[in-house]
Formats: structure tokens, sequence, C-alpha cells
């Protein structure tokens, strides 16, 4: 048996001195003393690992971008210890059992941390989605907007209805980026002017998009995930929709929780993303919601690319990719945002953890610190401040809009299956993470 004791626990019944009791990866009991054998962690705050299930690691076909051995091992470093990989921009697109087996095949023996696997489908893949589903994905995804790859098209209503009927039998998510492309009034302007960019995406795009999905929801009784929410103003329909009791969930992101336009500067392609990060009041209302209980969940949206790509030199917004590195430091910077504002560390394991692992069909093991549970878990110091520095990003690429950051929530350990892959500093030389299938 392996045991570690601390004074702040973060429990599901709340933040007190435990120790964690663990056999064979798997947490046995929760004390409320110290036994002689446990590891004195001190004040450290032990919370569950963090589950991230909006990550793009591009791996195969654009590794270049990112890649699993890059990608797991900054979520070890940042006490993240489930990914979910999201079907693009990898190629082949995930969205055939066929190309799930070519990346199973391309990620062998590089995963840091447990892995599991979004599918995808576009109007051509229809029916490949009842193998794809059986081969192991834990859900799937599809665009109702151009994706930006040609690879993955969107869907419409018409291919929206027979995938969600598909899914609804094998009981899994169908995940959805909401956009719906109605056409936009651009000023005239600089290419350079993240207002303009600001413009080409309104919040209607979003709205009608989740209203879309609202009704098919209704209709087909099938799950509904709304991925990155960026538009407050949805939170009225989505309340409604939630109160009805219909199977619909929304995460958010650290992007849209931390960033806002009022600050960004013009010609930092670095902040762009699609959705977009709005203004001030849309950002306290998403907080707002996440309280509440409207939004479920905040998980990354990690989406590197070649920095290139992100024209950095030019500051042109208008053909920059989309796309905000984070994965790393989601916990942090999120944190840091629940501390000025006066939200637990049970909420933000909840909002970070818990909800997630509920969200891919990992609920009953993963995401709290309770007995029959993974020991996978996060120790942490909440009240150190540090700053966000090159050389302590461990993603592929170094661009991120919070290079230079300080935030509260230094990572001091963390712990996959009872195992500790990451210490003070220095990431276990074998990489211990599982593949994740149902």
């Amino acid at each position: 048996m392996r045991a570690l004791f601390s004074h702040q626990v973060v429990t599901p019944s709340g933040v007190e001195p435990a120790t964690i009791c663990i056999e064979s990866g798997t947490i046995t009991h929760v004390l409320p003393n110290r036994i002689p054998e446990a590891v004195d962690l001190g004040h450290w705050t032990i919370s569950p690992g963090i589950v991230d299930t909006h990550v793009h690691i591009n791996e195969p076909g654009r590794t270049d971008w990112e890649g699993y051995t890059t990608a797991t091992q900054a979520a070890a470093a940042g006490g993240i210890t489930t990914l979910v990989d999201m079907p693009l921009n990898c190629l082949p697109v995930t969205t055939t059992a066929e190309a799930l087996r070519l990346k199973m095949e391309a990620i062998r023996e590089k995963m840091w941390v447990d892995c599991g696997f979004w599918g995808g489908v576009v109007p051509e893949s229809l029916p490949h989605l009842p193998a794809l589903l059986q081969a192991g994905v834990l859900g799937v995804k599809s665009f109702l907007i151009d994706s930006g790859i040609p690879e993955f098209p969107p869907m419409d209503a018409t291919h929206l209805r027979p995938a969600l009927a598909t899914l609804r039998h094998a009981k899994k998510p169908y995940l959805i980026h909401a956009e719906l492309d109605l056409g936009a009034q651009v000023p005239p302007g600089d290419a350079r002017s993240y207002r303009r960019f600001l413009a080409s995406r309104p919040p209607d795009w979003e709205q009608q998009a989740i209203e879309t999905m609202i009704a098919l929801c209704r209709e087909t009784g099938g799950s509904v995930h709304i991925v990155h929410l960026s538009h407050a103003g949805a939170l009225t329909a989505i309340r409604t929709a939630r109160s009805q009791g219909l199977p619909f969930s929304v995460e958010t992101c650290p992007h849209y929780l931390v960033l806002e336009a009022d600050t960004i500067p013009d010609g930092t392609p670095i902040h762009k993303c699609c959705p977009p990060i709005r203004e001030h009041a849309n950002r306290e209302s998403l907080w707002q919601g996440l309280a509440e209980g409207v939004i479920d969940m905040v998980v990354s949206d990690h989406s590197p690319c070649l920095p290139a790509l992100k024209e950095l030199e030019r500051g042109d917004l208008e053909q920059a990719w989309g796309g905000i590195a984070s994965l790393q430091f989601s916990l942090p910077l999120v944190w840091t945002e629940c501390r000025n504002r006066g939200y637990s560390l049970n909420q933000l394991a909840q909002w970070m953890s818990a909800a997630p692992a509920v969200l891919c069909g990992l609920g009953d093991i993963k995401g709290r610190i309770a007995p029959g549970y993974r020991a996978d878990l996060v120790v942490w110091d909440p009240e150190q401040q540090v700053r966000i520095t090159i050389d302590s990003i461990r993603h592929r690429h170094k661009e991120t809009p919070y290079l230079d950051r300080l935030v509260f929530g230094q990572v001091k350990q963390t712990w996959l299956g009872g195992t500790c892959i990451f210490d003070e500093g220095t990431i276990i030389d074998q990489p211990i993470g599982q593949k994740i299938m149902r």
C-alpha cells in the first residue's frame, strides 16, 4: 500500500486533512488522520487530477504542430492526468475506425498521462459512424461551420439528425462546435484590428447554432455537448433547455474566463481563436454561468500550430490560424481567477476534474478523491505565485498569450494511478499513460 497525507485534501465533502490510501493504482480509503506510513505533504493541497476533454494533439499527420510526447508531458507538468484528443487537426482525421487504428499505432509508448479519443463525423463519414463508436471513441464531434481544414467539413440538420440517433443508441455524447456562418458586417480597415476580427464572428452565430442544437436535442433525445462556449448571451436558452431535462451540457475555456477583447491590442494574432474572446461584460457573465451550474466545466481547447501560421510578425488576424495554446497552465490560470473571485477549491475540482470525467463516461473512476477512484492526483500550492516563462513551457511550441503572466498555483507533483509522474520539475522517464477506450 502507498499513502499520502496532507492538511488540505480536496474531497467531495470539502477540503480537509486526510490520508489517501492507494493500492494497485486505486484509492482504497480516505482517512481523516495521518497514518505512520503516509508520506507527509504538509500543507500542499492534494486535488483530483485535472481531466481535460478538449485537446488538439494533432498526431499523426501534423505532429510538427504538437504531438503526444510533448502534449502529455506538458499535461503532466500542469497537473493534468487525463486528456481526450480531438479528431482534428491530425491526418487522417479520426472519422473512421481505420483512422483511429492508425492513431493508435502512431502514439504507442508516447503517453505520459491517460488519453481518450473523440471521434469525428462529417457528412461523408456518416456510414462509418457505428463502426467508429464500436472501435472505442468516447463520443464524436462535428462543426456547424468551416473548421479551417478541408478534411473536416461542417454538418447540417440533414446529417445531424441521423448522427444524433446513432449516438443516442450508443449512449455517447455529440460534441458540437456551435457557430453558423450567417454572414457578418465587417467594417473596412486594417487586418491587424482585433475589433474587426471580433465583428467577423458575431455573437448571433453562436446563439443561432446553440438554439439549433437545443431543438435537435429535444427532437432526437441525443446527448449534445457545446464545446468552447464564448457567447454568454446563449446562457438563457441553455438554462431553459437544462430546466426541461434535456441532455445538454456546455464547456468554456480559460481564454474566455481570463482574457477579454477590451484589452487585446491590435496586431496580436496570438489571441485569435474561434469563437472569439469577447468583451469584459461577456466574460463576467460566463463566470456567473459557471457559478450557477449552467456551464458545466472548464477545459483548455489547446489548439497549437506551427509558429509561422500565427502570423506573429505581420500581425494579420485575417490570415492567422485560430487557436490558443494553454494546456500546461489551465490549472493556475483558472485558479487565479477563482481565487480573486472567491470561488473554492471544491468548485475548481468540480469544473476541471469531476464534470469533464462525467462527460467522457469516466465519472465513476476519475475526477474525485474517494474510495474506488483511480489515484490520479495533483499536489500543488494554490498560494504560490509563478511566472509563465518560455523555459517553463513544455508544449512543442512556445507561442501563448500567457507568456510572462504571473499566476497563483504551483504544481509540485502529479500522480497517475498511484505513481508520481512529475515531481518538482522532473518528469518520469517512462510514459505510463494508458489508452481509454469504450
